[in-house]
């Protein structure tokens, strides 16, 4: 099965796009959170040997259908994602004042539990880097619609590029079906935004794309600090 013109053009700017950064912000590293859309751009940046590390980030509250995946990911391209672990002392003390589940009680909590299974390890996967790639895409939520593809990120103080931000959801799932890449297998189970076990669910037909996602807080709150973008 091949891609269509359209999309095919999409990926060649894509692969351009890769390339360029690899080459003008050395060293570069590519966040993989090991949903769709990053399983578009591991395999464009496996295939096409662009000089970019990949990385992802082990909350310790996974799925386990995440953890197929990354070992899919080795079998298949005969390397694997770099691993960052959250400090065991600070989830340790947290889960001990807070209890396992605190991120239900108050989104201050839920906040402070992603930043210290994500955000931290996140910035020590950043640390003496000049630029980071995502997989955000536009349509993705409201806090992503204006998302560009070229950004200054200041709180970690280098450049970010989102290479699918005018990627649709179909054009991802196109690329994916016609190369044969591997996914998470929650995709299937109508779960189109995957993250930590206990925070994450299926959607039913019509819902937002990221409704599954800490679905009992406001719609403007639903980020965990790795992407922050307000609401004017």
């Amino acid at each position: 099965m091949k891609i269509s013109k359209e999309l095919e053009q999409k990926v060649n700017d894509t692969r351009k796009l890769l390339h360029y950064i690899a080459s003008t912000h050395t060293p570069v590293v590519f966040a993989n959170s090991l949903g769709a859309e990053d399983m578009v751009l591991t395999d464009l940046i496996f295939e096409s040997s662009a000089d970019i590390e990949i990385f992802t980030l082990d909350t310790g509250r996974l799925p386990e259908e995440t953890y197929a995946l990354i070992q899919q990911i080795t079998e298949k391209y005969g390397q694997s994602p770099k691993v960052y672990f959250p400090d065991q002392q600070r989830v340790e003390t947290f889960t001990r004042q807070q209890g396992i589940n605190a991120f239900y009680q108050s989104v201050e909590l839920r906040k402070e539990c992603c930043y210290i299974r994500k955000v931290e390890p996140l910035k020590r996967a950043l640390k003496d880097k000049q630029a980071w790639i995502t997989g955000l895409r536009r349509e993705q939520a409201v806090t992503r619609a204006d998302l560009p593809v070229e950004e200054w990120d200041a709180d970690n103080g280098l450049k970010k590029f989102n290479p699918l931000a005018d990627w649709n959801q179909d054009e991802v799932w196109e690329y994916l079906h016609a190369l044969q890449i591997p996914y998470n297998a929650l995709h299937d189970q109508n779960f189109p935004s995957i993250g930590c076990g206990p925070c994450t669910r299926a959607i039913t037909p019509g819902e937002d794309v990221r409704a599954g996602r800490w679905w009992w807080e406001d719609p403007t709150s639903k980020e965990c600090g790795l992407h922050i973008k307000k609401i004017g």
